[in-house]
């Protein structure tokens, strides 16, 4: 189970201030049906850091969606002002950059804020 925010807040108020145990504090309170394997890992924490927050940089790291992907996709989606007619396809970028399509069309929506269209012939 899970741990809210109050009850990170409340466990560690009652481990600083008191000194429980992680069988006392799931023992003070019953009704909110804590483990106590979440609760030891939880004082673990505590008392380590000195806080209940996530260690920085503890997840996931971004591999295509880095900063300077970011760059080079915009450079290449848009047409340059000076040079009208320039802008690539999602298939073009992949093959000049090595960054894969899904990628590019992520970078596209959610970190430049464009949508994608995929060019077709006008039928006379």
């Amino acid at each position: 189970m899970t741990l809210t925010v109050e009850d990170r807040i409340l466990i560690k108020a009652l481990r600083v201030e008191k000194g429980y145990g992680a069988r006392r504090i799931v023992k003070e309170y019953p009704g909110r049906q804590w483990t106590v394997s979440a609760v030891n890992r939880l004082l673990k924490k505590i008392d380590i850091t000195g806080s209940t927050d996530r260690k920085q940089g503890s997840g996931r790291p971004r591999s295509s969606s880095t900063a300077d992907n970011v760059a080079i996709v915009s450079e290449l989606i848009l047409s340059q002002e000076d040079q009208p007619g320039t802008h690539r396809t999602l298939r073009q970028i992949e093959a000049e950059t090595g960054i894969p399509k899904s990628s590019v069309q992520r970078i596209a929506h959610s970190d430049l804020s464009l949508k994608c269209f995929k060019k077709s012939r006008r039928r006379s």
